[in-house]
């Protein structure tokens, strides 16, 4: 891949790609389907392995799920930014930003941080003797996004890689798109190789059977050609033992991600979804009217256990507060990312704004602390916190949890 740099909010200036300028049609008031009471049966979801013995590829079995983000942890992973040509001149900055989140999130488990063997020494220097660093290559930091999404079940443990492709090769993706592969045999972890294309931060589950998404990251030619939204459906389905997907139009073609759910809804809990909302002064825009057409759909379905759904509104920074927001800022709260014991979310500058946020957080996650790290260099490039985690759940408290569904 050479395509260059395309921000996370960057319109895409392509020819190719300016057809695609639009907000999704076709998701009805109530765009959720839903199967059967049980997770569908495996079927071959690619056999050939890629990695060491150890973390073969192998079919998904009907007993693994992805627990929720508020299951244990045994660490999270995350993966140092190593590209000039992708960050340009922002690279030291987004580089301290990262070092931030890292030691954030390792005062309450185990960090462990992929880095090019060549820039690991620098990487520890910044990080600090808390997180851990590991030789592995990469290209950028998105974590969520390029390794592996963690299943578990009566098997233990497993890992599936979602065959990251640069979000339908808008980016230079040569090494992380062995990332997924490289960290599961590195750990000696189960590989599930998907059938479809997509990235971590395009699935959102609550743990009880119900999983969220957008069909532009998923029901598009740049990832899924010649699939259609079932077939994609039933493969998530199988992957992480979910009953019930709610679909969300998004937009596609005006961000390198094709409109992720993590910056659009999140659950809070089972029966509870946090959802980006624009600021009170926002002009209507793409962003506003996905905003406005996900709160119409989760007003019009339920989840897999038949329950209405509660919605909380979790509205966007004033940017006129933010310092040198730029153009293709991610201005939202909704990119957190719960870990043992806490809630690790974005401060932007806006205090009052940062202050209500860190509220609602708290309201919605009991019990756990709130720890706001200011990530204005990763936001402006279209990014956020969770967008640069990803985490590994502690297999036998996760598999209680998934037994439940």
């Amino acid at each position: 891949m050479t395509h260059p740099f395309l921000s996370r909010r960057a319109v895409l200036r392509s020819g190719a790609a300016a057809a695609a300028l639009a907000l999704l049609e076709g998701c009805g008031s109530d765009a959720a389907s839903s199967g059967g009471d049980a997770p569908s049966s495996p079927a071959s979801a690619g056999t050939a392995a890629t990695g060491g013995a150890s973390a073969a590829a192998t079919a998904a079995p009907a007993s693994y799920a992805m627990p929720a983000e508020s299951r244990p942890h045994t660490r999270t992973f995350m993966a140092w930014p190593a590209l000039e040509e992708v960050w340009g001149g922002q690279l030291p900055a987004v580089r301290q930003d990262i070092a931030h989140v890292a030691q954030a999130v390792a005062r309450f488990e185990p960090v462990v941080l992929m880095a090019r063997p060549d820039q690991s020494a620098q990487a520890r220097q910044l990080c600090g003797s808390t997180v851990e660093v590991i030789d592995l290559p990469v290209d950028d930091l998105w974590a969520r996004d390029t390794g592996p999404t963690f299943v578990t079940g009566s098997a233990g443990l497993a890992g599936v890689d979602l065959n990251f492709n640069g979000w339908g090769n808008k980016q230079t993706h040569a090494e992380d798109s062995q990332v997924a592969r490289r960290l599961l045999d590195h750990y000696g972890i189960r590989r599930v190789q998907a059938p479809i294309t997509g990235e971590g931060g395009g699935i959102e589950v609550d743990g009880e059977g119900t999983l969220m998404a957008t069909e532009s990251s998923w029901v598009n030619e740049n990832r899924n050609p010649g699939k259609s939204r079932d077939q994609i459906e039933a493969a998530m389905k199988e992957l992480f033992g979910v009953r019930k997907v709610i679909w969300f139009a998004g937009v596609a073609g005006q961000d390198i991600t094709d409109c992720h759910i993590d910056a659009l809804a999140r659950f809070a809990e089972p029966g509870v979804v946090v959802i980006h909302r624009p600021g009170p002064d926002t002009p209507p825009d793409i962003w506003s009217r996905a905003s406005d057409q996900a709160l119409e759909v989760l007003h019009a379905t339920t989840d897999a256990m038949g329950r209405t759904l509660r919605i909380v509104d979790l509205t966007e920074p004033d940017l006129s507060a933010v310092p040198d927001p730029g153009k293709d800022f991610l201005a939202t709260y909704l990119n957190y990312y719960v870990v043992n014991g806490a809630v690790i979310m974005p401060r932007f500058g806006d205090q009052a704004s940062d202050d209500r946020a860190a509220g609602i957080l708290a309201d919605l996650h009991p019990g756990r602390e709130i720890v706001p790290v200011s990530i204005n260099a990763i936001a402006a490039g279209g990014g956020g916190i969770h967008c640069s985690t990803q985490q590994q759940p502690e297999a036998a408290a996760a598999a209680s949890s998934a037994g439940a569904s």
